[in-house]
């Protein structure tokens, strides 16, 4: 095992995905020249050169249209959109096409085609560069959506993204592209559509996924000192949604909170309430309690910022809520 960033996760796994199968092809803006706005692509141009990471211009609905066309003739284009709010200028060759070719054209071509993304808010980038559209495309059949929180999953759930032969939306978050963790040294995938309990507990499960995974998994060190106990179910893939272990967490621990960056109505807390409420309703000691964004565009101030986003002390007072059986108030 090796101690490595998010970031080194992604950009060792690019490279080793680029020697391995001569089809990889990496795409976007200033990935190659300038290293990626994140530094995520650092040295691959210069070990495979322009053909293989490919610096396309300003006009996301343009490459991305052209990595279909090359994964539909057999290439595996990896294409790196800034980030997702950049991807709406995209969404029809992403929602109108990528998704459903495989379907339309009656299983005869393939689309093995990822979207890399960071998605959310982070530091001051104001309204219209701090959104979480994952559950737009995690709405969509024919798209799968995953969302990794810890480097070890994000390499793994990279690696199979890369092999699939279905078009994978990659959800990243600048907040994590620093954090550390463990990682095998051996070549290995996460599943596509697994979930993981990242930490188990007895009292209430806590149901997040991205930055919100490491926002849970410190609530639930803290409140372990109030001899609270928290189950933290990482979900890793938006779709497919691993409802079971949602289900077999919620059954064991007879609460549930939800959290999610985006905002509350329409969004993945939706989604997973809805689905708890289905399938573990006889089982439920309290209402389930959802954590999001506030409905308004992101302010710049940071102040305001901060106040609009889901955070550890939202987190904490929502398991206060389920726990003491008080009503939801939205925050």
């Amino acid at each position: 095992m090796t101690t490595i960033t998010y970031r080194q996760a992604l950009n060792s796994t690019l490279g080793e995905e680029l020697e391995r199968d001569p089809k990889v092809l990496l795409m976007g803006e200033e990935i190659g020249i300038f290293q990626g706005s994140y530094r995520i692509t650092e040295g691959l141009l210069q070990r495979f050169g322009p053909k293989r990471v490919v610096d396309a211009p300003i006009a996301e609905e343009g490459f991305v249209g052209v990595a279909i066309g090359a994964a539909m003739l057999g290439l595996r284009p990896v294409v790196e959109i800034m980030t997702i709010n950049f991807i709406l200028v995209a969404i029809d060759q992403v929602v109108n096409h990528a998704s459903k070719i495989h379907y339309m054209f009656g299983g005869q071509v393939r689309v093995p085609l990822v979207i890399r993304t960071p998605s959310g808010g982070t530091g001051q980038l104001a309204a219209t560069h701090s959104q979480s559209f994952e559950n737009w495309f995690a709405y969509c059949p024919g798209l799968k959506v995953v969302a990794p929180a810890t480097p070890y999953d994000a390499k793994g759930l990279l690696r199979a993204a890369i092999r699939d032969d279905d078009p994978v939306i990659f959800i990243e978050s600048l907040a994590l592209y620093d954090t550390k963790g463990e990682v095998p040294d051996e070549d290995f995938v996460v599943p596509i559509g697994v979930a993981e309990v990242k930490r188990a507990g007895h009292d209430v499960t806590v149901v997040a996924y991205s930055r919100m995974t490491a926002v849970a998994l410190q609530v639930a060190q803290r409140l372990a000192e109030e001899g609270i106990s928290v189950e933290v179910v990482d979900l890793r893939s938006l779709r497919p949604l691993d409802r079971p272990t949602i289900i077999a967490s919620v059954k064991k621990t007879n609460r549930a909170v939800v959290i999610a960056e985006d905002w509350y109505s329409y969004g993945v807390t939706a989604e997973l309430a809805a689905t708890i409420q289905e399938d573990a309703f006889d089982y439920l000691d309290a209402p389930v309690q959802r954590v999001a964004g506030l409905e308004v565009p992101l302010p710049y101030a940071k102040d305001l910022s901060a106040a609009a986003k889901p955070s550890a002390q939202s987190l904490i007072n929502a398991i206060h809520r389920v726990l003491h059986g008080t009503r939801n108030n939205h925050g």
